[in-house]
């Protein structure tokens, strides 16, 4: 017993570390509220740039490193826990099952699309698959719980997060441009926005202006897609492990990480209805501050100079994977005729 408190002693540097790097992110982001009425980037982006920053700017002591490792990991998978009691399946399905099937297969479609665009373009297979579950799922939320399953290195969740999360302002201010030029409804502009757009607040700021029918279904849309994140992060696990080991009778705690079980039972709950209504803002708001801590820690754990290399490619990958997966999601909706 008098071992225990010593073994998380070397972890407490790194953790307060990664814990004011996440204090300044949130700082930041109230500042630019303050200044300009909204938050260009969120503290999730901003934490992993000033963490970049810190690592890149001063050499950290070895103290800090097993501490920003279980910042980087183990809290970033009980955040994705937590993320199963943000959504529930009930409000979804009356909707109408073809438009939920369609986004499934978008998102399937597209996370295709962009692996081969990504290593056509020659990025490793591990960052193509990152931007891939990025652009075609949830953005940030996405390459941080696809990230630990592949064992995908940090300076390449790093610069995917960077470029994914850049890209995604610029789509929030250009996206209702598109609503005369493809002549969309409303409802369709909603919905094409829900398919394409990364975030649920950036949903909320594309879709405002236009109109509530666009943010209601828009905002419905996009919860379809943050539902695929559990179905795809269990099959990359499973890819992941086959023909690895050489052992066939893997167990199942091999196959499925802990906290996609976590994810998928939290998310049979809500519902079922089975979690209070009072405890859903206290698990959101858990889960945004540790995926906002272990973005900090990835970023603490990336000399900048290294993702810099990659920079070109990054973005013409990301670029690229977002007109197909906007290709797709028009197709979708004239097919449906929503």
């Amino acid at each position: 017993m008098k071992n225990e408190p010593n073994a998380f002693l070397p972890v407490v540097p790194g953790l307060l570390l990664c814990g004011a790097v996440t204090l300044a992110a949130y700082a930041l982001e109230a500042a630019e509220t303050r200044v300009f009425g909204r938050a260009w980037l969120e503290s999730l982006v901003l934490a992993i740039l000033l963490g970049t920053g810190v690592r890149t700017l001063h050499r950290l002591h070895p103290r800090f490193e097993s501490g920003i490792h279980v910042g980087a990991k183990l809290l970033l998978e009980i955040a994705v826990v937590l993320l199963g009691a943000s959504v529930s399946a009930g409000a979804l399905l009356e909707n109408g099952l073809g438009l939920i099937v369609g986004i499934a297969g978008v998102v399937v479609i597209a996370i295709v699309l962009s692996y081969f665009i990504g290593r056509g373009l020659g990025l490793p297979k591990k960052m193509a698959m990152l931007i891939a579950c990025g652009n075609s799922i949830c953005g940030n939320s996405a390459i941080a719980a696809v990230a630990p399953v592949i064992d995908a290195d940090g300076k390449d969740v790093a610069a995917s997060i960077a470029f994914t999360a850049v890209l995604g302002v610029v789509v929030v201010l250009g996206l209702p441009f598109l609503v005369g030029l493809l002549s969309f409804t409303p409802v369709e502009y909603g919905v094409f926005a829900g398919l394409t757009v990364y975030a649920v607040p950036q949903v909320l700021a594309a879709t405002a202006s236009v109109s509530a029918a666009s943010v209601h279904i828009g905002t419905l849309v996009k919860l379809v897609r943050v539902l695929m994140l559990g179905p795809v992060v269990l099959v990359l696990s499973m890819i992941g492990r086959r023909g690895g080991s050489g052992n066939a009778r893997l167990r199942l705690s091999h196959l499925v990480p802990w906290f996609i079980v976590g994810f998928l039972l939290l998310l049979a709950a809500r519902s079922a209805g089975w979690i209070p209504e009072a405890a859903l803002v206290p698990a959101h708001e858990a889960a945004n501050f540790f995926t906002i801590m272990s973005m900090a820690a990835l970023g603490l754990g990336v000399d900048a100079r290294a993702v810099l290399r990659a920079g070109g490619k990054v973005t013409s990958v990301v670029v690229l994977s977002l007109l197909g997966l906007g290709a797709v999601s028009f197709v979708l909706i004239r097919l449906l005729a929503v």
